[in-house]
């Protein structure tokens, strides 16, 4: 798998879940919020489409920049405070149901993958200087 490739699958996760939440911002509501939190006033769904937007935005990076070892790399523990995040709202102060979690699991497959993408360019980048 080329680091490019790599790059288009850190992009699909945004895509998935950032358009979840875009175009669906109500369905994400009711499915990843406990009863309590599920407000039925504007602003909530209005939150969650901005989030599911700028999601996107990320992708479309993710998918069309050039990334080399050190982007990857950074990539993969700029996503470190999202589990952080994920555990302290889905189980020490719980915002989230457990299907919260599919962006855990997103965070997961992204940093697989930046891990991935981090040796497949640091190989290059060493073949490119031997």
């Amino acid at each position: 798998m080329t680091p490019k490739r790599i790059q288009f699958f850190i992009a699909l996760v945004f895509f998935v879940l950032g358009g979840w939440a875009a175009f669906f911002p109500q369905h994400v509501i009711d499915t990843v919020f406990l009863p309590e939190y599920r407000d039925h006033g504007r602003l909530l769904p209005f939150t969650i489409a901005c989030f599911g937007a700028q999601a996107l935005l990320s992708g479309l990076f993710a998918a069309f920049s050039r990334f080399s070892s050190l982007t990857f790399l950074v990539y993969g523990i700029a996503l470190l405070p999202f589990f952080a995040f994920n555990y302290y709202f889905t189980f020490h102060d719980p915002v989230f149901t457990s299907i919260g979690l599919l962006d855990a699991v997103g965070n997961i497959i992204m940093l697989a993958l930046c891990y991935v993408g981090w040796k497949k360019c640091k190989a290059i980048e060493q073949g490119a200087f031997s």
